[in-house]
């Protein structure tokens, strides 16, 4: 079982394996930094136009409902659940057995998706105060929150067939196009603001638009693909196949394992309700920040990884998994590490420079910048946990994740009523980071407790040289921020972060290079994987 990246001596079978994982990420977190950079033009435009207010604090309370189950139902439990069946029909049994099952699939997802959108549109006016009591101070804006649920909600039928898509593609090698389809999303609400926003009353409801542009486009790019491959198939007329009962059987206990973040963020939101106004968009910019590099390689990572791991599984490879699983974690924190270090000692230019402007304030770049920092301090443990979960789901046994879950929930909703009269609003992030640490530290001791050894000697010391290498890294952030210009203009402070940003990555290479090779020379293989056609 190999414990170490690079130089060590690795088994061939399970060094073709770590290239495949590489090579994936490669292909997903290219198509995903398109996506959190247009992502991030979005948030720009989105915070011009609106700032950070009431208007804001409505449509990212909107948006939260039907984006949550997007990620339990969709893209999440969906996706995760439908990997590994479809990865072992397509290892142990016929192509029209795979495609028959997945036709079914189809139908069964179709009736879900619209039931569960159905029940979300007539029930939205009692959701909303549960998501967000403080809104019924203000009936105005309860009723534009909901004017938007409802709006927004066909997006999760559109997207749920797109992750069903999704797992497909990425269960044959092909990840590219599905990890390009959240760019699309942003493309549209980008639409949604600049040219349907002026044309619809309130100007809000263009964004609400936007999403249900996005999400067709999300679905439409990964048709050609599943095409190519031969798997555009139509919805079966039955809804029964043996492959539906496995799939539901993972579905629901990966629900709640894949929940933890998420209903991490219901809770933030509902306490956050309670707060000054703005408190909720704070928080949402700042997380948008923090899920740049945690998309770009954490889930990156994580979505790489699971078909790997289900094909281990599948072939009964348990130490196999292990090793795939060993590897995924030290190069998780060998990103998370500096960027965690990154995002905390830049965080003010980091926030100016993105949102200052318009309707945002300084006084919102302040806060922004508070909340950043404690979500940052949370990025090991969200990258980590997310990994980790994976293997369990590549076993077929959610469970484990789920009660890792359970525990992590709990921590994060004590953690947030403890902190949020110390800290406000970033009392509430620090209890997410609290959260996702528990969550990594109980699954990975369930990891170990189920496969004997996971190497984790090889973590700590991984770890360890992670950090060494961070230090001059971090020591680049003080003296950048001690020499930055005193008032600089937009272009000017933004040619200096964006200087600081690019010069402190050469210097964790560098320093890589003397203390943490192995990390490194495993990273310096990630580009798209050549299966992507």
């Amino acid at each position: 079982m190999p414990q170490c990246a690079g130089d060590c001596n690795v088994s061939a079978p399970a060094a073709a394996i770590e290239r495949q994982v590489v090579r994936a990420v490669g292909s997903i977190g290219t198509a995903t930094l398109v996506s959190r950079v247009l992502g991030f033009v979005r948030d720009v435009v989105l915070a011009r136009a609106f700032g950070a207010g009431g208007l804001t604090d409505a449509f990212v309370v909107a948006f939260r409902i039907p984006n949550i189950l997007r990620r339990l139902l969709a893209e999440g439990a969906l996706s995760t659940a439908v990997v590994p069946v479809f990865t072992d029909y397509l290892t142990n049994r016929s192509r029209a057995e795979a495609r028959a099952m997945l036709g079914t699939l189809m139908s069964v997802a179709l009736l879900v998706l619209t039931t569960v959108t159905v029940i979300g549109i007539a029930a939205a006016p009692w959701i909303l105060p549960v998501i967000a009591p403080g809104f019924s101070a203000d009936p105005a804006q309860a009723a534009l929150a909901v004017l938007l649920t409802r709006v927004m909600f066909p997006y999760l039928v559109l997207v749920g067939l797109a992750a069903l898509a999704m797992g497909v593609l990425n269960a044959q090698g092909r990840f590219f196009a599905a990890a390009l389809g959240p760019a699309l999303l942003n493309v549209g609400m980008i639409a949604g603001v600049l040219v349907l926003a002026p044309r619809v009353t309130p100007p809000i409801l263009g964004v609400a638009l936007g999403v249900l542009l996005g999400g067709a486009a999300q679905l439409a790019v990964q048709l050609p693909p599943l095409a190519r491959a031969g798997l555009l198939v139509s919805p079966a007329r039955s809804l029964r196949h043996p492959a539906v009962r496995r799939v539901v059987r993972l579905l629901g206990p990966s629900v709640f394992g894949l929940a933890a973040v998420q209903i991490m963020v219901f809770v933030n939101t509902l306490l956050a309700s309670w707060l000054p106004a703005g408190s909720i968009s704070f928080l949402y910019y700042a997380d948008r920040v923090m899920e740049f590099p945690h998309g770009v390689f954490g889930i990156a990572l994580a979505s790489a990884s699971l078909p790997a791991m289900s094909r281990q599984a599948a072939a009964g490879d348990r130490p196999g998994l292990a090793g795939t699983l060993n590897f995924a974690l030290r190069l998780s924190c060998y990103i998370a590490v500096p960027a965690t270090v990154g995002l905390v000692l830049l965080r003010a230019p980091i926030v100016r420079v993105l949102f200052e402007r318009g309707q945002f304030t300084p006084a919102a770049t302040a806060a922004t910048a508070e909340a950043l920092a404690w979500y940052a301090a949370g990025l090991v443990g969200f990258s980590g946990a997310r990994i980790a979960a994976q293997a369990f789901y590549a076993l077929g046994e959610p469970g484990t994740a789920v009660r890792a879950g359970i525990v992590a929930v709990g921590v994060n909703v004590v953690a947030a009523v403890v902190l949020m009269p110390v800290l406000s609003h970033a009392g509430l992030a620090a209890a997410s980071s609290l959260g996702a640490a528990v969550n990594l530290a109980t699954l990975v001791a369930s990891a170990r407790r189920r496969f004997g050894r996971i190497g984790g000697h090889a973590l700590a010391a991984s770890l360890a040289r992670t950090l060494a290498a961070t230090a001059p890294l971090a020591a680049w952030c003080v003296a950048a921020r001690a020499l930055w210009p005193v008032q600089p203009r937009l272009a000017v402070e933004a040619t200096w972060l964006a200087g600081a940003i690019v010069a402190g990555a050469g210097v964790f290479w560098l320093a890589s290079g003397i203390l943490a090779r192995p990390e490194r020379d495993a990273l310096a293989r990630l580009r798209p994987g050549r299966r992507e056609v």
